[in-house]
């Protein structure tokens, strides 16, 4: 009751504040932040919400040396930009991704230069561990991502398309982790993190083992995407209305909802809620619950509310 008194006492400042919201988010944009790569084509898709494609299309997308270092240089930057709130990853060209271009890196795994094997293979542990980061920086990476895929979505693409927040897939999708049909167990994330997004060992072994291909329905029933959409074009608007609406709410809630998301799947129920504990004491004094807490007694929503930058 004493909160709630205290919020109505304190509505003539929201209605002051209301105007300057509506002034202020007509100027909200990305302020000259640079986002320029030879694999990656990165756009403003919505307010506060960036497009990053992967584009070489006339390769299939596949992932070659430029790629895994770009991604980490794209991922670390969009971390730190203030006027990014929300991701869409999406693949340009006829399908998401065929995994790994084997003629640009297979020198990096298959040709090590050297005649100590104990240098070799410490040399390749520290490129495994580096192309490992590519992926992890999605995780990372405090915003939101949405994984939008169309056709295939082959090998090195699971890895990615695991360590996203949301996935979202076409009628005509597919996902296949092809890693031991060319002789190598899936180094870069799929074997650790596919078991999590599903729950479901039995399916994983299977998929890891046999390499088949997984068809969007079962995707979806599954637990390895949420949505599947007709074609591309409305599965894109899908996924830029759903990071719009999560770039609409406060940051500060957001962000720290992935970090924790993260924190607990890695943890103990007991760990992950005294983790939350220590968060929260500090996260809980932001301005933004009192924003949001104006607005809803004035029937508004986050949409209405100008969240300071974070």
């Amino acid at each position: 009751m004493a909160a709630a008194q205290l919020l109505r006492k304190n509505l003539h400042i929201a209605k002051a504040l209301s105007f300057s919201f509506r002034m202020m988010s007509s100027v909200q944009g990305n302020a000259g932040v640079s986002y320029t790569y030879e694999t990656l084509n990165v756009c403003q898709a919505r307010n506060n919400v960036l497009h990053v494609e992967l584009n070489r299309p006339d390769k299939r997308n596949a992932m070659n040396r430029s790629f895994w270092s770009e991604m980490v240089e794209c991922f670390n930057k969009i971390a730190n930009d203030s006027d990014c709130r929300a991701i869409v990853l999406s693949g340009a060209g006829k399908i998401f991704t065929s995994g790994i271009d084997l003629t640009d890196l297979g020198s990096d795994v298959l040709q090590q230069q050297g005649e100590d094997l104990a240098r070799i293979a410490w040399n390749l542990r520290k490129k495994i561990l580096e192309y490992q980061e590519t992926f992890n920086v999605l995780e990372k990476c405090p915003k939101p991502v949405i994984a939008a895929i169309h056709g295939a979505c082959i090998g090195a693409g699971v890895d990615l398309i695991t360590a996203c927040d949301i996935r979202y897939c076409t009628q005509d999708a597919w996902i296949q982790v092809k890693e031991v049909d060319i002789g190598l167990a899936a180094d870069v994330g799929t074997l650790q993190r596919l078991p999590r997004v599903i729950g479901n060992q039995s399916l994983v072994n299977e998929l890891a083992f046999t390499a088949r291909k997984m068809m969007s329905d079962e995707a979806k029933s599954c637990g390895l995407m949420s949505r599947v959409f007709e074609d591309k074009e409305t599965m894109l608007e899908g996924a830029f209305e759903v990071a719009s609406e999560i770039a609409s709410k406060s940051p500060i809630a957001v962000q720290g909802t992935k970090l924790n998301l993260v924190y607990s799947r890695d943890h103990s129920v007991s760990d992950s809620l005294n983790y939350m504990a220590t968060w929260n004491m500090s996260m809980l004094q932001t301005e933004d619950t009192m924003k949001s807490a104006m607005a809803a007694l004035q029937k508004k929503t986050p949409r209405d509310v100008m969240y300071s930058k974070l």
